[in-house]
């Protein structure tokens, strides 16, 4: 089978969906990741809806197993772009929803910020990942959105479900299937910055103030 994960000279590492459980092994907490292919864009209104579609003995709109969902924000769609800002949401408003997606065999998810303990014990027990996208915000994000378009509930409208194709968009590994925490593991906010790669780098107090401090 072609291989999900491609470890590049520099150390980096890229994924394409569908992943294995074998896949997400080899994912570890400050990897970088370049993310290529399809990802599901899903939000609060739509894990609500699929949640609900599963509590009443129905099928997800797509199958889930082995797939990358990003927690994508809301953004209208400007003329001539493929979209508007493709940044990142904050994870931990999933926290409720994300358990049933992972037992049906969700392997990587995508946001902003750090995820709880209970979701990190759901990760290890599901072989998953949480990956956080890099910042430079929505605009940057969306240079590598090569297409997306909106495969079921179309009422949310911007919460809508979209099936987008992504070309190495960059994203890092804060929580790994070993239930591993990238921020925990990292004692102070301004040692978190040593540990980091150049390109992410930020100033010691926006990053204390954006990740709660030590």
């Amino acid at each position: 089978s072609e291989m999900s994960v491609e470890v590049l000279d520099d150390g980096r590492k890229r994924i394409e969906a569908p992943l294995s459980d074998e896949d997400v092994r080899l994912l570890e907490i400050g990897d970088v990741v370049l993310v290529r292919g399809t990802v599901y864009a899903a939000r609060d209104a739509a894990h609500k809806r699929m949640v609900e579609m599963l509590d009443r003995g129905e099928d997800l709109p797509f199958d889930i197993a082995g797939q990358i969902v990003y927690y994508v924000g809301p953004t209208p769609e400007r003329p001539g772009n493929v979209t508007g800002s493709a940044g990142p949401t904050t994870a931990s408003r999933m926290d409720r929803w994300t358990p049933r997606l992972l037992e049906l065999g969700l392997k990587g998810i995508m946001g902003k910020g750090g995820r709880g303990p209970a979701i990190r014990d759901e990760l290890k027990a599901h072989t998953a990942v949480y990956m956080a996208a890099l910042g430079g915000g929505g605009a940057l994000s969306a240079l590598t959105v090569r297409a997306q378009e909106v495969i079921a509930f179309e009422d949310l409208d911007t919460e809508a479900i979209r099936r987008m194709e992504l070309d190495d968009f960059p994203v890092w590994v804060v929580n790994d299937s070993e239930g591993r925490d990238f921020y925990a593991e990292t004692i102070k906010p301004w040692r978190k910055n040593d540990v980091l790669p150049d390109a992410l780098r930020i100033p010691t107090d926006e990053w204390a103030g954006k990740n709660g401090g030590g």
